[in-house]
């Protein structure tokens, strides 16, 4: 770890201050939202705008690098970010904000495809693993200290919207001071939806409806939060609360995946998460309780990403890897595309719990499923790889990566 510590601190680095900047600006979204008037079904597209454009990122950024190198595209990437985060408050209106919220998900999409290159030429075989989850530790600091930065201003003015954009265009100046040049990039066609389907359909339903929970989560917690009633310092340390959850349960989950059927583990967090969704929606719990729902949620959505990943994984063969990652971050990004519009649209007919009860019913669909494929294919692999701790928000190279590192380790323990 120290090793990996030394070797990439600068991007490291660089990515908390992104973090920070990203986990701010989604938050304040939501809040500003509020006061400028706009409704709760407006907010969902602007929130869903995101991840319309991370998706469209995650497909036009290899070749945008293959043309004009990772530097390129970095440096313009990052400018964009720091540009429309000053934009946000220049013009605060719903169609304004999703045309913006577009473009920032396609530069951030991009600006970790970018990085996730430097940090897998910087890393081997023997400690990528590591480097995934010191990368993943660094990026979940990063929006996790963003929500206290969110009491540090008035989300009615502009100061809230300057501090993101000044630390997008501060976490660029390590990075490009210190990074050496990234091998070229090779092209990557997904699988076969039907294919990967076919080698895991429990992979390619979980990751589409945890799509929905993980967008619901990033984009529309401070929505709900400001229809609640609650205050900008309590919203701040809800949101902050989901990503302690996803930074905590990470590894003693990751603990237990590989040492269980993945599936039991799938189906027993998935209903957790139900239960869990459900309590706000039948009964009313207090602020308190409210922070160890968050905790739970995000706390489960987080490493199922990882565990689903790891589970897909157990079914390919070392060539297929490349290939299935590309195809289910795309379905995962299907998914984080719907879930904040049909939280919205819940939100709109039943009000705040209505944000609860779509991730509730997610959770109860992927239980419901992943026992249903227990029964239809009851023999599990021979052998697995170990877990590799993701973010959701990882581009192709970060998933590709934590499969050839766990596919590398089940060769090792099954030698």
């Amino acid at each position: 770890m120290l090793t990996v510590l030394r070797n990439s601190w600068a991007l490291l680095l660089g990515m908390m201050l992104l973090m920070l900047g990203n986990g701010m600006q989604g938050t304040l979204l939501g809040i500003r939202g509020n006061i400028e008037g706009i409704t709760t079904l407006h907010m969902s597209v602007v929130m869903s705008a995101y991840f319309l454009g991370f998706l469209f990122g995650s497909r036009m950024t290899p070749d945008m690098i293959r043309r004009v190198g990772h530097v390129r595209v970095f440096a313009a990437l990052g400018s964009l970010i720091s540009a429309v985060l000053i934009m946000y408050a220049v013009a605060p209106n719903w169609i304004a904000w999703s045309a913006e919220r577009v473009v920032i998900g396609f530069s951030f999409s991009g600006v970790y495809i970018t990085a996730e290159s430097w940090l897998n030429n910087a890393s081997t075989n023997a400690n990528r693993g590591k480097a995934l989850s010191l990368y993943l530790i660094m990026q979940m600091i990063g929006i996790i200290a963003a929500q206290a930065l969110l009491n540090f201003g008035d989300p009615s003015g502009y100061v809230l919207f300057i501090i993101p954009s000044v630390l997008v265009s501060i976490a660029f100046t390590p990075i490009l001071l210190s990074i050496s040049p990234a091998p070229a990039f090779e092209s990557t066609q997904a699988l076969s939806f039907r294919r990967l389907y076919n080698t895991s359909p429990l992979g390619c339903v979980s990751m589409f409806l945890l799509g929905g929970v993980f967008s619901a989560q990033f984009g529309m917690a401070s929505v709900w939060g400001t229809q609640a009633g609650l205050t900008l310092r309590d919203i701040s340390i809800f949101v902050a609360m989901i990503y302690v959850g996803g930074l905590v349960y990470q590894y003693p989950i990751g603990w237990l995946s590989d040492r269980m059927d993945r599936r039991k583990l799938i189906l027993a967090l998935s209903a957790v998460g139900a239960v869990t969704m459900a309590v706000p929606v039948i009964f009313a719990p207090g602020f308190y309780a409210l922070l160890v729902i968050g905790m739970i949620g995000g706390g489960i959505s987080n490493p199922l990403y990882s565990l689903i990943v790891a589970y897909v994984n157990d079914y390919l063969d070392g060539p297929d890897m490349a290939a299935a990652s590309a195809g289910l971050i795309f379905i995962n990004g299907l998914g984080a595309i719907t879930g904040p519009l049909i939280t919205g649209w819940v939100m709109a007919q039943v009000g705040p719990p209505g944000f609860f009860l779509f991730m509730g019913i997610l959770f109860a669909a992927m239980a419901g499923y992943a026992g249903w494929r227990m029964m239809r294919r009851p023999i599990s692999v021979e052998k697995s790889g170990p877990y590799t701790p993701l973010s959701p928000s990882s581009s192709i190279l970060a998933v590709g990566a934590a499969m050839e590192a766990a596919h590398d380790g089940a060769e090792l323990a099954h030698e």
